[in-house]
């Protein structure tokens, strides 16, 4: 390596900064009398692709609760959220200064419990409830897909006790 193209490498080094930290919900229900899993998408406002409602950090509170707060500001859903993350995902961001910044997003399940008819961001998104599936193959962030997927596996081992419980035996 010429003397050069290390000193280049080194000062990229330098000069990259470290990921700008974001909170995200991952807000899902169960369908009516089918029990069906459904995992909330909203569009974001710069752009219009398919996202889940995130954040930056807020004083006072800590990630789960400031990613609920968005869920609720974002989307107008409340619900029961977990402490402890299921993931993250990093995706690219450009600020208002134009300046293109890497986010690594923590996600935290919201389980949705209520659906505001009024709420911060109401007219500026479009929503959609979705199966696993399709969320992961809407989303354009590779990390974001599998965190569906790893959901919806996650779910199905779940309720899959739940389902041998109902079974009568003979």
């Amino acid at each position: 390596m010429s003397l050069l193209t290390r000193f280049a490498s080194d000062v990229q080094l330098m000069f990259r900064r470290p990921p700008r930290q974001q909170y995200a919900a991952l807000c899902y229900r169960l369908k009516g009398k089918t029990g069906a899993l459904e995992v909330l998408l909203l569009t974001s406002r710069d752009t219009g692709r398919w996202v889940i409602p995130k954040g930056w950090p807020m004083e006072g509170k800590t990630s789960y609760e400031v990613a609920a707060q968005e869920a609720y500001e974002e989307a107008g859903v409340r619900g029961t959220v977990e402490s402890q993350t299921i993931g993250c995902y990093h995706y690219p961001k450009v600020l208002k200064n134009g300046l293109k910044v890497t986010c690594k997003v923590q996600v935290y399940v919201l389980e949705v419990s209520t659906i505001a008819k009024s709420f911060k961001e109401k007219g500026e998104r479009r929503f959609e409830w979705v199966s696993c599936d399709e969320a992961a193959k809407r989303v354009n962030e590779p990390e974001l897909r599998d965190l569906f997927l790893l959901f919806k596996r996650r779910m199905a081992a779940q309720r899959e006790p739940m389902a041998l419980k109902q079974i009568p035996a003979e």
